[in-house]
């Protein structure tokens, strides 16, 4: 399990290192681009709802991978989760 931590003000976001190693290269290349979206993601405490953060290139971003080397990326994965994301203009995690 990976952590995206964003802007330290929250936990960092656990997410699975299969799924970080593709989010990881989403949010590169929007924010390479100077293309901020919406990230939403279900935060692993039973009850917490929904939590959104709104993703900038200004703001501190790190990504923590459990494995070395990081997972394989998956080239049709990323293309769907990409296609979806600028369809959406969101990135939501389940």
């Amino acid at each position: 399990m990976g952590k995206l931590e964003y802007n330290s003000s929250h936990p960092a976001i656990e997410i699975d290192d299969d799924t970080l190693a593709h989010v990881k290269i989403l949010i590169a290349t929007k924010l390479r681009r100077q293309e901020s979206f919406m990230m939403t993601w279900l935060p692993r405490e039973p009850g917490a709802g929904r939590l959104s953060a709104w993703m900038h290139p200004s703001i501190p971003l790190v990504v923590e991978f459990d494995v070395e080397p990081p997972p394989q990326v998956v080239p049709e994965r990323l293309a769907q989760m990409m296609e979806q994301l600028n369809a959406r203009g969101e990135l939501v995690l389940n």
